[in-house]
């Protein structure tokens, strides 16, 4: 069939599996030429299909020569009917870490499920033994509680205040004020629920009990601070209070892996173009920004090229560098004091008219329509391509 992007809001409902493969080939063709990181071998990724997770994936893979255990939760195609990207970039990443002669299976389902888990578990004692590094990239709006049942969904609201500011429509590049109500009842545990460190902890737990973590295990999750301008509606709202949490139960986690030398991080990442980010207002005018600026200075990252620095410089480096709180800061360039003041500049600036000249929404779009396998360059997307790929371990 001939796959064309179909999208609603911040979302596109088609995926082009062309497009996605070669996102993928990218990413390897960019982890290779680093150069090889001397990290982890065996390692599972809960939540690898997109963004940080899929990066992670291809980092270990084609970096460290890494086995891999990749979850997520994603649509496979249908006749007529597209998969979900993640889907797509998976069944890639599978059929090249196959050829390169690397071993890589996946497991599709919901990742918060005691079911899954023990799937996992199961495969890893199969297959591998025991893994010495867990990802932790989980980016879902809602969960079901695997002891109660209960469901559980995030919001994205301001604490306290309603929040006013500029942000952007980057389908048309119209400037527009938004004002978000604040949160109210149960919506900040419940965003604490879904997207703070419970669950992070229970796999842990979970795969500490089942004796799947080998001497030294580390664990990573991720997370985002951002700038002054979004922190009222990100850092300083109901999903700052989730990340909060998320980075408090690292040190938990620590705790509990001292028995066999483990230990748990969370890296702070660059604000990029992500499903999620894409829903949250005010963001995408920020990161159109904040691309003009970092590619202006030559600093400009994707997810791949922060995942590869993560691995490299700091995870398997020598030198974590972790700020005054324990984390690991990989946003470090974005939150340069050069740069984030030049944004502010740009911010106050910011009009309909201006924006394409100031900002980079170009980039903006792009990436995004890229997130589904569309605009990518090379791909003819004329092309009549088969829309029933299947990832090589679940065929």
């Amino acid at each position: 069939m001939i796959i064309e992007p179909k999208t609603r809001g911040f979302i596109c409902l088609t995926a082009h599996p062309t497009g996605c493969e070669q996102n993928v080939i990218n990413q390897i063709k960019y982890v290779k030429s680093k150069g090889a990181i001397n990290g982890a071998k065996k390692v599972l990724v809960v939540g690898a299909s997109t963004g940080f997770g899929l990066a992670s994936r291809i980092s270990s893979a084609f970096g460290s020569d890494a086995a891999t255990i990749g979850v997520f939760f994603d649509k496979p195609a249908s006749p007529g009917r597209p998969a979900s990207p993640g889907y797509y970039n998976t069944a890639a990443f599978e059929k090249h870490a196959h050829a390169a002669g690397l071993y890589a299976k996946s497991i599709n389902g919901d990742a918060f499920s005691n079911e899954i888990k023990e799937q996992v578990i199961n495969l890893i004692k199969e297959d591998l033994g025991q893994v010495d590094l867990v990802i932790y990239s989980l980016a879902s709006p809602v969960r079901t509680h695997p002891e109660t049942g209960k469901r559980y969904k995030s919001v994205l609201k301001p604490i306290g205040e309603v929040f006013s500011n500029k942000t952007v429509d980057f389908h048309t590049g119209n400037v527009s004020e938004i004002s978000i109500n604040p949160a109210e009842g149960d919506d900040i545990e419940n965003t604490v629920t879904v997207m703070g460190g419970e669950d992070w902890k229970m796999w842990m737990d979970a795969l500490k009990e089942a004796d799947v973590l080998a001497d030294g295990v580390t664990t990573v999750a991720y997370s985002y601070i951002g700038p002054e301008v979004t922190k009222p509606v990100y850092r300083n709202g109901t999903i700052g209070a989730a990340k909060d949490h998320l980075e408090a139960t690292a040190f938990t986690i620590t705790d509990d892996l001292k028995p066999i030398g483990g230990n748990a991080y969370v890296s702070v990442n660059k604000a990029l173009v992500t499903q999620a980010s894409s829903a949250i207002p005010v963001i995408p005018l920020y990161i159109s920004l904040l691309y003009k600026t970092m590619k202006a200075k030559g600093i400009h990252e994707g997810c791949i090229e922060q995942i590869q620095r993560l691995y490299s410089e700091r995870l398997f480096g020598g030198d974590l560098a972790l700020d005054a709180k324990g984390r690991i800061r990989i946003d470090d360039w974005e939150m340069r004091d050069d740069v984030q003041a030049e944004i502010s500049k740009l911010w106050e600036e910011a009009t309909t008219e201006n924006l394409s000249e100031i900002g980079d929404l170009q980039g903006y779009s792009d990436d995004f329509y890229n997130l589904f396998g569309f605009k990518v360059d090379g791909v003819d997307y004329d092309i009549d391509v088969d829309e029933m790929v299947k990832i090589p371990s679940e065929a």
